[in-house]
Formats: C-alpha cells, sequence, structure tokens
C-alpha cells in the first residue's frame, strides 16, 4: 500500500499520520492501515444529506484498524460517517449490513441507530475507491471507546447489562429470514463447523469428515488463505485440535436456530448510560461482522471478547478469565431469554471454536487486502490456533468446567419451569 501523506483537524488540533494511532493486533498502538476521514471529504459526502446538509468539525477518530470513522459536527446534529475501501466492503455488502439495522429498528427494543439516507434515498455513497455509510449518532455514552476487543467489562453491573442487551437484540432479530451474507472480506460466518442435522444417521467417520469437506469449500473462495494454510498443514491441525473439539459439539447443533446475530459483541460496540456499575447498555453499534449464525454462536463469541483477555496469555502467572464477569453475562442473558439444557450444553462446547472462522477470515484479509504476511501470522497462529491450543490448558479447561457445572444447573432450571406449567 503506497505511503499515506495528509493531515486535518479534530476539535482545533491538527494531526499527522506519524501521530494518529489504530489498534493492533497484539493490543498496542500502531499507524494505521487506511486514512482517517478529512473535514473536506467528509463535507462533501454530507452535502449529499439533507439531515446533515455539510459537516462543521469532526469530533472524534476511530481507532478502530478496519475502516475509518468519526463523529462529526453537522448543521442538522451530530452524525456517524464510516469510510471503507471498496475491496473489504462495497455497496451490496453495506446494504446487506443496513437491511438488518433497519429491521432491528422496526422491533421496539430501540438498540440500533438508525443508517441515514441521502438526497435519493440510498444508504450508500461511493466515491471512487470508498464506500460511505451515514449512521444517526447512537444513544448513550461511548464508556469504552479506547478498549480493544479481549479486554474486560469495567464490573460486573456491565456485564449483566449485556447479557441481557444481547438477550434482546437476539430477540429484536427474530423473524428476519434473509439469506446468509455472500462470501467477502471480515465476516463472522459459521459454516465450517455448523455440521448438519441430515448426517445424524451416517458413521462417525463422516461426521470427521464433514468439517474439512466445509474448510475446502471456505477455502476455495478464499485463494491466497487456502495456499497460506495449505503451507501450514490444517489438516493435521483440524485432526489433532479441531476435530476433537468438534465432535463435542456435533451432537447439540440440531437444536441451534439459526438467526440473524452481531458477531462482535463486545463492549465497546455498546452504549451506556454511564460508567457505574448499575449503568444499562443504550444502544448497539458496528453490525459489520454480522451474518446468518445462531444465538448460541453469538451468546459464545460475547464471551470469547469480552471474558478472557487474551493478550495476557502468554504470561503464565495472569489469571486472565473473569469468572465474576462470566456469571454476570450469563445471568443477564437468561434473565431476559432463558436457555434450554441442549442450548447450555452447545455453549461449552462452541466456546472453543467459535472464533475460527473470523480468524480464518482476518488471515485472509491481511494477505488479500493489506499483503501482510506478518499480520497474517498472527491472524492464523496467534488466534486461529492458539485460541484452540489454550483451551486445553489449565486455565481454559478450568473455565469450560466451570461452563459444564452452570450447564447441568440449567437443566433443573429447565426442568422447574416445566413443572411450573
Amino acid at each position: 500500500m503506497a505511503a499515506l501523506h495528509w493531515n486535518f483537524s479534530c476539535e482545533g488540533c491538527t494531526i499527522t499520520r506519524d501521530e494518529y494511532k489504530a489498534h493492533g493486533l497484539e493490543g498496542s498502538l500502531e499507524a494505521p492501515d487506511w486514512p482517517p476521514l478529512m473535514l473536506a471529504e467528509v463535507d462533501a459526502l454530507l452535502r449529499r444529506y439533507p439531515h446533515a446538509a455539510g459537516a462543521e468539525r469532526l469530533l472524534s477518530i476511530s481507532p478502530r484498524p478496519f475502516s475509518a470513522a468519526s463523529v462529526v459536527a453537522t448543521p442538522g446534529g451530530r452524525v456517524f460517517v464510516k469510510r471503507h475501501h471498496r475491496s473489504v466492503r462495497d455497496r451490496d455488502e453495506l446494504l446487506e449490513e443496513h437491511r438488518l439495522i433497519t429491521f432491528l429498528g422496526t422491533r421496539g427494543e430501540e438498540l440500533v441507530a438508525p443508517v441515514l439516507a441521502d438526497a435519493d434515498g440510498g444508504t450508500v455513497v461511493t466515491v471512487d475507491d470508498w464506500t460511505y455509510e451515514v449512521h444517526a449518532l447512537a444513544r448513550g455514552v461511548d464508556v469504552y471507546e479506547q478498549a480493544l476487543s479481549w479486554t474486560p467489562f469495567l464490573s460486573g453491573g456491565h456485564a449483566r447489562a449485556a447479557g441481557q442487551a444481547l438477550a434482546r437484540l437476539h430477540r429484536a432479530a427474530e423473524g428476519y429470514e434473509a439469506s446468509p451474507r455472500k462470501a467477502g472480506q471480515l465476516v463472522t460466518s459459521f459454516t465450517i463447523f455448523a455440521g448438519d442435522s441430515n448426517y445424524s444417521s451416517e458413521s462417525k467417520n463422516s461426521y470427521r469428515a464433514d468439517p474439512i469437506a466445509r474448510m475446502d469449500a471456505y477455502l476455495k473462495k478464499r485463494p491466497l488463505l487456502a495456499e497460506y494454510v495449505e503451507q501450514r498443514d490444517w489438516r493435521t491441525s483440524f485432526d489433532e485440535l479441531l476435530i476433537p473439539l468438534y465432535e463435542k459439539l456435533e451432537p447439540w447443533l440440531e437444536y441451534l436456530r439459526p438467526l440473524w446475530t452481531h458477531n462482535d459483541f463486545h463492549a465497546s460496540n455498546l452504549m451506556w448510560s454511564g460508567d457505574r456499575e448499575d449503568a444499562k447498555v443504550c444502544a448497539v453499534i458496528d453490525f459489520g461482522l454480522a451474518d446468518r449464525t445462531n444465538a448460541i454462536h453469538d451468546l459464545a463469541t460475547a464471551i470469547e471478547r469480552n471474558i478472557v483477555e487474551w493478550l495476557r496469555m502468554d504470561d503464565p502467572d495472569a489469571e486472565i478469565v473473569h469468572f465474576d464477569h462470566l456469571d454476570a453475562l450469563l445471568t443477564g442473558y437468561e434473565e431476559m431469554s432463558p436457555l434450554s439444557y441442549e442450548e447450555a450444553r452447545a455453549l461449552v462446547a462452541m466456546l472453543p471454536l467459535v472464533h475460527c472462522e473470523f480468524a480464518l477470515a482476518e488471515t485472509d484479509y491481511f494477505l488479500t487486502i493489506l499483503h501482510s504476511e506478518e499480520k497474517a501470522y498472527l491472524a492464523y497462529e496467534g488466534y486461529f490456533l492458539a485460541h484452540a491450543q489454550w483451551f486445553q490448558g489449565i486455565q481454559g479447561r478450568r473455565m469450560l468446567a466451570h461452563l459444564e457445572r452452570w450447564a447441568e444447573k440449567a437443566v433443573r432450571k429447565s426442568a422447574a419451569r416445566v413443572n411450573a406449567r
């Protein structure tokens, strides 16, 4: 990628490329892959939007690495503007997200910020190599604005509120019947380990072959990723590490109903009523990874993103699992949407695998879009493989045992609900 040279004004200060930093893979701040939004650029864009009528000032600069985004002051009030390179999100791909957001906005939960339309009624603007989207400003305070994924909640109260909000979001998504997203960059799908209930009469060997066939299909759509993982003997990794994990998940897959889900439910993608222990979630933002998976997959993703401090996993003395937050997140979720015993068991088995397809998607992004072997290595070896391997270690086994005890309680709760009817 060519060197970038720019500067721009944000709240009255000038920021150069050397000064602006984005979130890196290992918890550090680093030079961004994409240039931030510039005031003149955003002003030209927002003159297309009757609600905004131009831009007066950039009020924030997002540190997220995969796009450029800012809160912008306009004559019509504040809006949120996001810019993508078309190789990452084209018009049709953004419209997939916008249709979901629009549906959720009709469901009465008031958890999403509307996508704004320009004077022609469109919600995506394309200029040269860039695609833009503009959203109304989400309700609430961005308490975790600078937080990375894999960093914990500020409190157990926040974890419980997040669980409640996730259950509300899942309830709002029921009835949205769009097809899964087409293969593209940076989407969290669930296909490789999704199984198929039609295979219930086949042999164990057929079960074992199924994820291999699905991985082959996944890779055929991503040629650089296919070449990369072939060099790393991915089939051996499946046989030794991932297939045994899948065999624990497979019996429970038939109990999981397809659902369009957020797939990046981290505290920094939530807007809050404040930072106190009793704060509530006012809105859910950033549906860029959304796809048709299932509620248990999304709940497992929320656990993976918020409960385990993966950035400290190389420290042998660090206790990186926040069990109190885990219990609070599950309590909050079940206060709104109690899980069946089968769903609870599926959650335990899903957790060591839930990261896999996004880790592969990140690896492909770094190879295909950024042409970075270094980042691809971190995504594949340090994320795709290492996170699954962690669950075989002491802390990972302890976490799964904790969840297994919780799941066994779920059968008693399910029985109690049945007896109460």
